[in-house]
């Protein structure tokens, strides 16, 4: 997985969490769009324990892809029902408190 960390002006973490086969790549469906191609989305390549061990210390956290939403829902974070779906791709953001 690609793993990009953000900062916000007061310290907090925005993680962005990507599977590696869909980086670069954009996707759109009627109003929705997945662009992968931002450099939010351009990080560094993680392993299964370090994206869970990231995402502990995170605000906020963006998943694409089956293999990151398999993470979110692992670390408890996300939920199936909180999962859309854009060309089949999955997307779930999760404000971790």
């Amino acid at each position: 997985m690609i793993v990009k960390i953000h900062k916000t002006n007061d310290g907090r973490k925005i993680i962005a969490v990507c599977d590696d086969n869909l980086l670069g790549k954009k996707f759109e469906e009627k109003k929705l769009q997945l662009d992968l191609t931002s450099n939010f989305y351009k990080g560094d390549k993680k392993s299964e324990k370090e994206v869970l061990d990231l995402i502990k210390g995170a605000y906020i956290v963006n998943f694409v892809g089956e293999k990151s939403i398999r993470i979110g829902i692992m670390a408890g974070i996300i939920n199936k029902g909180g999962v859309i779906r854009i060309k089949n791709i999955p997307h779930s953001q999760a404000i971790v408190l």
